[in-house]
């Protein structure tokens, strides 16, 4: 199976920032997109390109270890690979591609010897702080080898406290230079839709409070492992959802798990518990049970939330608040998985087919049932934007469509004009009562709106003093100019962004270096046939484009810098700001 076109343009952009910068990047993937075989195809190509090289792999999941492992050997048979994990019972500590378990190598560095380049798997688990296992690990091979580089992945590029991992004191990476979320891979077809509406019963968790920036752990389980309390939320599970064929249930502890666990069991349905005292070949086994279908629900206390991949998962119930931006985003990710029609060749067809595909089949989409407030806590999965520590505990914009107006009762994003799940079209706002909405959505946007373009100019931007300039795109829709911007000049996610542009109009390679480049070659471009668009204030945000067949030559190549900067969006301005290299 070859790669899918954002893992090819993840590859590659980290082999376009080394290029640039001595820097430690990271990629952001959502789970279930394949970020094994990212790193996979990344290795290998290191590999055949500088034969010599070392490589390590470095995470804390043993399953995690063993599929990123068979990955590998999966597209490059005679990889010179081992793995080094207590766990598994295997100490290759000599082999030039070293797949580690964490616990297993933290202080192993002397025996390890000299890494070119580590990988970092789930690195949003790094910490800060020198003094870890992570830290310690980095900062032996650092000794060894100055020159190493380090490469992380993760869904989530922000830690358990919520802060950012390239941003802050202590930092050990410089910059996101990738990112493919949960909205681009649902909108794929590549992610399995997720689901959301109000529950009606509700934990009350207002008299606990947070240590290290998360709740404290013993006084969430009391007051939230009731008996009383976890009946009314699994009568509520199987009232709603009772016909959901795998569920998956996080808990406040082990008891409030083993609870869970026994109340599922007295209705009927099997159900076991996973947690950290759990021996590896127990929870194995129940996993490889759970993945088969003969166990209908797991409980756990967030062990789950990283490295498991049972793509049956249909049925998310979340009993465990969380102050961590990560963990939810991480939690919720184990529904988005896909199942498709058997024989269904999903890179054969386009997007339209492949979302077709997986809502005709057995798991058209997951439910994500929100007792602990969660959603309301962090907002859209797809859109997270950590609080600053300090910042206050505001909660998201939200709103809930309306099912005595003919909606379904979805819970979405108080900027959605019209519901994603059943086309219900709300009426404008009024004053600020979105600011006042009190449930959150899972998935923040509705339908983009495409509009048929007229005429396409690329106009030269001269950006401000001391930063990179770019190529103006403007569109004109009937009577409506539309603008974005460009960056074949930038770094990370602003050059990925270019590149993904120029393949996608049907331009050649090498991609264009600058804006100067870009408007010499233009001529190579395929006109643009349609764009999709959505409304950011008084302006229009481009988010997706449909190329025609037709080349389109040259239309202009002046110079032109904005008169207002608030001609920009917010988000475009902090693109262009090159101290924050995407």
């Amino acid at each position: 199976m070859g790669l899918r076109y954002y893992q090819r343009e993840a590859v590659d952009a980290v082999f376009g920032y080394w290029n640039e910068t001595p820097g430690n990047p990271l990629i952001d993937m959502a789970t279930g997109t394949g970020k094994s075989m990212t790193m996979a195809t990344l290795t290998q190509e290191m590999l055949l390109g500088w034969p010599d090289m070392r490589v390590m792999c470095v995470t804390h999941v043993v399953e995690l270890i063993e599929g990123n492992y068979k990955e590998l050997v999966g597209i490059y048979p005679f990889a010179p690979a081992g793995i080094y994990a207590s766990s598994l019972n295997r100490r290759d500590g000599r082999a030039q591609i070293l797949f580690a378990q964490l616990q297993s190598v933290w202080n192993k560095a002397a025996q390890i010897g000299h890494v070119d380049v580590l990988l970092i798997d789930e690195v949003h688990l790094v910490p800060a702080n020198d003094d870890t296992m992570y830290r310690k690990l980095v900062d032996a091979l650092m000794k060894i080898n100055p020159d190493m580089k380090i490469c992380g992945f993760t869904a989530t590029p922000y830690r358990l406290d919520s802060g950012r991992i390239d941003e802050g004191e202590g930092k050990l990476f410089d910059s996101v230079i990738y990112t493919y979320g949960i909205r681009q891979g649902i909108d794929d077809g590549y992610l399995t839709p997720i689901t959301s509406t109000p529950t009606s019963v509700r934990q009350d968790i207002s008299g606990v409070g947070k240590l290290g920036g998360e709740f404290k752990k013993i006084a969430l389980a009391k007051a939230v492992d009731r008996e009383e309390l976890n009946r009314r939320i699994l009568e509520e599970v199987l009232d709603v959802e009772g016909h959901r064929r795998k569920a998956l249930f996080f808990c406040a502890g082990v008891e409030h798990a083993t609870n869970m666990r026994d109340l599922v069991r007295e209705a009927g349905r099997t159900c076991e518990v996973i947690h950290g005292g759990t021996h590896a070949t127990e929870r194995r086994q129940i996993i490889e049970a759970y993945k088969r279908g003969d166990i209908w629900g797991v409980t756990n206390d967030n062990v789950m939330s990283t490295g498991t991949n049972v793509p049956g998962i249909d049925l998310i119930v979340d009993e465990a608040a969380t102050a961590a931006s990560s963990r939810y985003v991480q939690r919720v990710g184990r529904g988005t998985r896909v199942i498709y029609p058997p024989g269904f060749n999903p890179d054969a067809v386009d997007a339209t087919a492949r979302r077709a595909a997986i809502a005709g089949y057995i798991k058209p989409n997951c439910r994500y049932m929100d007792f602990a407030g969660n959603l309301n806590r962090h907002g859209p999965v797809d859109m997270i934007e950590p609080k600053v520590p300090g910042k206050g505990d505001g909660e998201a914009p939200i709103k809930v469509c309306p099912q005595e107006e003919g909606g379904c009762g979805e819970q979405l994003h108080a900027s959605v004009r019209c519901c994603w799940k059943c086309g219900h079209e709300f009426p404008e706002p009024q004053s600020k009562l979105l600011e006042q909405a009190s449930e959150s959505p899972i998935l923040s946007k509705d339908e983009a709106k495409w509009r048929a373009v007229t005429t396409r100019t690329f106009r030269y931007h001269e950006a401000k003093e001391g930063k990179i300039d770019s190529v103006k795109v403007t569109y004109l829709c009937g009577g409506t100019a539309i603008n974005e911007w460009v960056c074949p000049g930038h770094t990370g996610r602003a050059k990925t962004k270019a590149d993904r542009y120029w393949v996608e109009h049907g331009g050649q390679r090498p991609f264009p270096k600058s804006p100067l480049d870009w408007l010499k070659r233009q001529s190579e471009l395929l006109e643009t046939e349609e764009i999709s668009i959505e409304p950011n204030g008084r302006y229009w945000n481009v988010v997706g484009y449909r190329a025609g067949t037709d080349r389109q030559a040259a239309v202009n190549d002046n110079y032109e810098q904005p008169a207002n900067d608030n001609e920009l969006s917010p988000g475009m301005r902090e693109m262009l700001d090159d101290d924050i290299p995407f």
